[in-house]
């Protein structure tokens, strides 16, 4: 089976930096997109930033300048380079991956798969 399997996180003081990293696993034909969202308490989930298969970025105004997020395709890996971490960035970050798969017998084409988030907290 696809996992997603995200790590990094932890409790940074303000202005501090953090860079989380997503794995993706399993019989993986291939990867579209990769994403990270967040989500802080009472709140809806939101995009932080998105990386197509081609290297294009894009960002939530509320954090472009700030965070960088990349990829690396031979790891099936995205990234989260956070920097200038602001108490508003307190969160659960999840990735997200449009990928496709194959069992023994059956092809999966463009599945949306998420990771099990990972708590961000940032606070002096």
């Amino acid at each position: 089976q696809v996992r997603l399997v995200e790590s990094g996180g932890g409790l940074v003081q303000p202005g501090g930096s953090l860079r989380l990293s997503c794995a993706a696993s399993g019989n993986i034909a291939s990867i579209g997109t990769m994403a990270w969202f967040r989500q802080a308490p009472g709140k809806p989930r939101e995009l932080v930033g998105a990386v197509d298969s081609g290297g294009s970025t894009n960002y939530a105004d509320s954090v472009s300048g700030r965070f960088t997020i990349s990829r690396d395709n031979a790891k099936n890996t995205v990234y989260l380079q956070m920097n200038s971490l602001k108490p508003e960035d307190t969160a659960v970050y999840y990735c997200n991956a449009i990928l496709s798969y194959q069992t023994d017998s059956l092809y999966y084409g463009n599945q949306s798969y998420w990771g099990q988030g990972t708590q961000v907290t940032v606070s002096s």
